[in-house]
């Protein structure tokens, strides 16, 4: 019986993981009395993040979930702290619940949409370059979570729709001899998944592209245009001298990982699964009734809502996606619980993660774990600082939440700004390292952006073996160019 518990303890994950975490729990209470607080902080960070590196072997909520029980148990942080820290955070988590829902009852439209484009066009390149630039101009204008929720979901219903086919190809259609099943699967299907992999991929770094850029691209660059009391226009241009060089440098990043083939990129679309798609496309063309055409024109529509509701933010995102859920459902006849239900599935595990997630943040916070990095940064002559503020903010968000680091140093800058120890031109500059430095560098790991960590624990990642150390691996080319880029033109 013991045995089989721990077999099914974690789900599939190695069982050294398994050990490992079970040891370290077990360690905990005297190894916090031994090495103190501060040592164990940072041993909870690097747990938590290989709960991430295994999350297509187990999804993080569980272990990452006994990790952050043990931290409270422990008392390196308070539930005080982790409602403090959630209650900061209400809006993304009422965005995913609410947008991501939304966005559930919009595949057919999006299908349509995307289906055409991707068959129309052939050349990888311009189909890289439109997902990424396509991506950044949203994330600019809307919310870079919104726009990874509309790529997870194109994606995952594209691969939906080959697996589908495929499941039911069994027999020699061709007469050549070969079973059907068997001619699609292996390196077609490996081929279709790093296709979608990179275009999903090229997707996601757009969203940080763009969300860099003004001051509703991330929920940090409305925090620190607070602070500063800058408006829309003042925001972009101070930002301009950094987001412009780093724009252009990622888009350049893009073209050569496609030409190359590098890092994982360049996979083309295969013919056999391009036939299917268009196959499946023409199919849903030919059987779509008025009633469905119907339900297009209310998804259009709906679109074109969320576009100006968000552009012209007229309430918190996640009302937006609430208010154009009960419009489309109620419009299109969706009225059973079950039906709604299912728009749920994937964003409520991550919001429970997201949760998790902020009992480390709560930690970091009680314990002043990047206190020591601040005081540095911050004593160090003022011609240097914007440069060591930008490295200091990638690093940091690489390995905790952008948001959360922003909002440290933010606040540390403003104190010394008011205190009369930095004029405001420095302030300025500073704020400038700030936000750049909590979204460009932080592409490095999934921890950094909220974007990147939805798709590492969508339905979307173990479907085409998206992993966390494959994320990384993805993105270095991207941390490398856009982290040089933004620290010279700081």
């Amino acid at each position: 019986m013991l045995k089989t518990a721990f077999d099914e303890f974690l789900g599939n994950s190695p069982k050294w993981f398994k050990l490992t975490i079970l040891l370290f729990l077990a360690a905990c209470y005297p190894l916090n009395e031994l090495l103190g607080p501060t040592v164990m902080g940072w041993a909870f960070i690097g747990m938590f993040i290989m709960t991430l590196a295994l999350a297509l072997k187990c999804y993080p909520l569980q272990s990452g979930g006994l990790l952050a029980l043990a931290v409270l148990a422990l008392g390196l942080t308070t539930p005080e702290t982790v409602w403090y820290e959630i209650n900061q955070n209400l809006g993304v988590i009422m965005l995913l619940v609410f947008m991501v829902s939304f966005i559930y009852f919009m595949q057919p439209l999006l299908i349509f949409l995307f289906g055409k484009i991707l068959m129309k066009v052939k050349n990888k390149v311009v189909l890289s370059l439109m997902f990424s630039v396509a991506a950044a101009v949203l994330s600019a204008f809307l919310d870079a979570l919104t726009v990874m929720a509309v790529l997870i979901t194109v994606f995952g219903a594209l691969y939906g729709v080959y697996e589908k086919v495929h499941s039911t190809m069994g027999t020699d259609n061709n007469n050549d001899g070969i079973n059907d099943r068997t001619q699609m699967g292996g390196d077609t299907l490996a081929k279709f998944r790093s296709f979608i992999r990179s275009l999903v991929m090229h997707g996601a770094v757009g969203t940080a592209l763009g969300g860099v850029c003004t001051q509703v691209g991330e929920p940090q660059n409305l925090l620190i245009s607070e602070k500063m009391g800058w408006d829309f226009v003042t925001f972009a241009t101070q930002m301009a001298h950094v987001t412009i060089p780093v724009f252009i440098a990622g888009i350049a990043t893009l073209i050569v990982l496609e030409l190359t083939g590098k890092f994982g990129f360049g996979a083309k679309l295969d013919d056999d699964v391009r036939n299917i798609l268009e196959s499946y496309l023409k199919e849903q063309d030919e059987k779509r009734t008025s009633k469905d055409n119907y339900s297009l024109v209310v998804q259009g529509i709906c679109g074109v809502l969320l576009i100006v509701g968000l552009y012209l933010h007229i309430m918190e995102v996640g009302l937006v996606g609430l208010s154009l859920l009960v419009v489309i459902t109620a419009l299109t006849g969706v009225t059973e619980e079950h039906r709604i239900g299912h728009a749920f599935e994937e964003s409520l595990p991550f919001v429970s993660l997201l949760c998790i997630f902020f009992v480390i943040v709560g930690m970091i916070h009680d314990l002043h774990l990047f206190t020591p990095v601040i005081e540095k940064v911050l004593a160090m002559d003022l011609d240097l600082q914007p440069q060591a503020f930008f490295l200091a903010n990638g690093i940091l968000s690489a390995i905790s939440d952008n948001v959360f680091v922003a909002t440290v140093y933010i606040n540390e800058v403003k104190a010394a700004f008011d205190a009369g120890q930095i004029t405001r031109e420095h302030f300025e500059s500073l704020a400038i390292a700030i936000n750049t430095g909590t979204n460009l560098p932080s592409v490095a790991t999934p921890n950094g952006q909220a974007a990147f960590l939805f798709l590492l624990t969508s339905a979307l990642a173990p479907a085409i073996r998206l992993g966390y150390m494959r994320m990384v691996y993805m993105a270095l080319p991207y941390t490398v160019v856009l982290t040089i880029v933004g620290f010279i033109f700081q």
